[in-house]
């Protein structure tokens, strides 16, 4: 079983998030802050009725409800490194992210606006 994510400090995660906006960051800085925000999400909405994906950094079960043990959940989310930071930070939204074919969800409970964004 992979360890549980944790958040970062507070401070470490504002340079990595001043090094994203100012175009600096590497593969380093998504991953950190992929994990980061994917940690927030499970302390806020805890659960496992819905996996959010973004390979290939981590996934994570959140969101109350259905819980499934074997195979595919029932609700399943996957996207990219920014475009997760983008929802999470706010600075996306998520009708605009599905819109945009920038975010796959399938399933109930699949649509995470109600738990984003993280961070102001």
């Amino acid at each position: 079983m992979a360890p549980r994510l944790q958040p970062l400090p507070a401070d470490e995660f504002e340079a990595i998030c001043i090094r994203l906006d100012e175009g600096g960051s590497d593969r380093a800085d998504l991953r950190a802050a992929t994990k980061h925000l994917l940690a927030l999400l499970v302390e806020r909405a805890p659960g496992n009725a819905v996996e959010v994906r973004v390979p290939p950094y981590s996934a994570v079960q959140a969101v109350a409800g259905t819980r499934h043990t074997r195979g595919t959940p029932p609700a399943v989310v996957e996207l990219d490194a920014p475009t997760w930071i983008a929802l999470a930070r706010g600075r996306l939204a998520w009708a605009d992210a599905r819109a945009a074919g920038r975010v796959r969800a399938s399933g109930e409970r699949s649509d995470l606006s109600p738990h984003l964004p993280l961070t102001m």
